[in-house]
């Protein structure tokens, strides 16, 4: 099916005729004054590339021009093939991520090809490959210490979102803990998707401490709100502490609570997974991505191809051609010099 993009261009056809129809009468013949005759003018009109001007078109040549006129018009409104409608499945996820952003996360017992990584720039390499596979999330960040905030709501953007994962910072909400608060925010995102769209992923490696929603009361909410959370502990279980009298193993995972992480995922449909290393967290992120997305609304797609080019080089033609055939090729007078047969 052919179709115009802009058919209302198409109100630009009667402009010649209206311009005509406006434009002052010709002056009679009472009031004409006779052009001046040149006596030379015969010679004139004899040299090569001078021809008489003036005198009424011929009606090829009218004809012509409205037919260029008519595709140019028709040019300009955009002609296009649609093809026959299709439907496109979209699927994907709504994706929260919940990152714990307190000073705790710097314990560095994370190993990167031999180098030591605190928890947060770990975190940082894993996450940011983990966004860059997304294909049709819907994603959001939230950063939580002391207090929560939308670092960026769900979006499709990820490489902004990526970026405004790699500026985050230890310490930039508050030297605490506030899991049941980070919660209760992101649920009140959530809720506005589709019900078995909303999902969030909380890390953290502590305890809640802070807030004035307690992560029970929170995950309640949740459970309430269709929001299934997946929680993930990290940091390792052993470490090296250095001493006055020398070293002395320690838990540098001492104050994760893991019961309360499994309560939270357990009681929303989630699951809780624990990363001790870097790779155990890779594979975290890589379990989440194998969950089933979610088909999401139809998209309704009709291929399309513009015409446009096709009416708007036939104009150009037609009045190319129009004007070589009224006037002619231009012919430009030869120099003839002494010696090739010319007058000296």
């Amino acid at each position: 099916m052919v179709t115009l993009a802009w058919p209302w261009l198409l109100a630009l056809l009667p402009l010649p005729w209206l311009l005509r129809w406006l434009r002052p009468p010709a002056p009679g013949p009472a009031t004409r004054s006779p052009a001046p005759m040149l006596p030379f003018q015969g010679r004139l009109m004899g040299m090569p590339g001078v021809r008489q001007q003036g005198g009424r078109k011929k009606p090829w040549q009218t004809w012509l021009l409205v037919l260029a006129w008519l595709l140019l018009v028709v040019a300009l409104a955009r002609p296009q093939h649609v093809g026959e409608a299709t439907t496109l499945p979209v699927s994907g996820r709504d994706l929260m991520l919940a990152v714990d952003i307190s000073p705790s996360m710097e314990e560095r017992d994370m190993v990167l090809q031999g180098r030591a990584l605190n928890r947060l720039e770990a975190l940082k390499v894993v996450l940011d490959e983990f966004i860059r596979e997304r294909q049709g999330d819907r994603l959001g960040l939230l950063l939580f210490g002391s207090q929560p905030y939308i670092q960026a709501p769900l979006t499709f953007d990820h490489t902004t979102l990526r970026t405004l994962l790699l500026e985050a910072g230890l310490g930039m909400a508050g030297r605490a803990t506030a899991i049941g608060d980070a919660i209760g925010l992101a649920v009140k995102r959530l809720r506005e998707r589709p019900q078995q769209h909303r999902v969030l992923v909380l890390l953290t490696d502590g305890a809640n401490t802070a807030g004035s929603l307690t992560p029970q009361k929170a995950t309640e909410i949740a459970a309430d709100a269709g929001v299934r959370i997946h929680t993930i502990g990290i940091g390792a279980e052993t470490g090296r502490q250095r001493g006055l009298f020398g070293s002395r193993q320690v838990n540098p995972s001492r104050d994760l609570d893991e019961g309360l992480l499994t309560e939270i995922a357990l009681t929303t449909g989630g699951q809780y997974f624990r990363a001790r290393n870097l790779e155990e967290l890779q594979g975290v992120y890589q379990e989440i991505d194998r969950l089933e997305p979610l088909e999401l609304e139809s998209k309704p797609w009709r291929p399309t191809t513009e015409l446009y080019a096709w009416p708007g080089a036939l104009a150009a033609l037609l009045w190319v051609g129009g004007f070589l055939l009224s006037h002619g090729l231009p012919r430009w007078p030869t120099a003839r010099y002494p010696g090739n047969g010319g007058p000296e």
